[in-house]
């Protein structure tokens, strides 16, 4: 392949400059890739990166906007008709890991949106929850997908410029489900690779103080921004039950989360970009309506 036809991946990786030793593994696993070209940006999320290899560009936000506005901001510093987001502490764990996932692409043009499989750090087992499927069955098994785990996914830039990005004011929970709705909406689908894979420490989502209140909040914002009202009253009732079962013995837990339910009613979310019908029939088709 010539250098003139090589194709060229925008790389955002965004951090809060807190894992050094993590992002410098980031960042070599993605310079290690062969056959396409990558142009890298750091997003420091309230503090400006320093001491980045050559050719890698920081980006320096002024405060912590949250991770899918962090995201969002690293995406015109990078050049390229693919994007890859990527988390600090994560790591591409094969060097053909982007000309596979760009040749997945050419030859599925349908497929908008890829998430690889989800390996954990150090050998340790992965949690079923980074399986983006309801049946999880074998992490091995490649599918179809409604939502993603947003720590390592590969897009065309035009999907994504004709998405709208990430959805800025969800800071941090569930803004990759959003994506990949709206990856939908905009006529393609959604595809776990399980052939591709990426490494991440294994880490409870409750590590996060706000956990539970966004979990709310971010769920009542979804439907809010997305879904026709009836869908939407009935996703988070859905939620609400599936919530309250998981987290019986977990009052403190379900007082959060409640205070987040009604902050999520209360606060304007921002941009409303509603599913279409034909979206819905297409995502209930192919196994998973949004309202579970």
């Amino acid at each position: 392949m010539s250098a003139s036809s090589t194709p060229t991946v925008g790389v955002v990786l965004l951090t809060m400059g807190q894992r050094p030793e993590e992002l410098s593994r980031a960042i070599a696993s993605v310079q290690s890739q062969r056959g396409v070209a990558v142009n890298i940006a750091v997003v420091g999320n309230g503090w400006q990166p320093k001491g980045l290899p050559r050719g890698v560009t920081g980006v320096g936000l002024l405060e912590n906007v949250g991770i899918p506005a962090g995201r969002n901001a690293g995406v015109p510093h990078v050049a390229g008709d693919y994007l890859l987001f990527l988390d600090d502490d994560a790591r591409l764990l094969a060097d053909d890991f982007l000309a596979r996932s760009l040749n997945l692409l050419a030859e599925r043009p349908d497929v908008g949106l890829i998430q690889p499989r989800v390996d954990g750090a150090g050998g340790a087992p992965a949690p079923r929850r980074w399986i983006p499927r309801i049946r999880k069955g074998d992490a091995h098994r490649s599918s179809t997908c409604m939502l993603v785990w947003e720590g390592a996914l590969v897009m065309p830039r035009k999907v994504f410029d004709a998405m709208g990005g990430w959805g800025d004011p969800y800071f941090y929970a569930h803004e990759g489900i959003e994506l990949a709705w709206r990856v939908w909406n905009a006529g393609y689908r959604v595809w776990y690779a399980a052939d591709l894979a990426v490494e991440h420490p294994v880490v409870s989502p409750t590590r996060h103080a706000d956990y539970y209140r966004l979990n709310a909040r971010n769920r009542v914002w979804l439907a809010r921004r997305n879904l026709p009202a009836v869908w939407g009253f009935f996703y988070v009732v859905n939620w609400a039950v599936v919530q309250h079962l998981r987290w019986l013995r977990n009052p403190q837990g379900l007082r959060a989360w409640w205070s987040g339910v009604r902050e999520g009613l209360r606060v304007n979310p921002g941009g409303r970009s509603r599913l279409r019908a034909r979206t819905i029939g297409r995502m209930a088709r192919a196994g998973r309506a949004p309202i579970i």
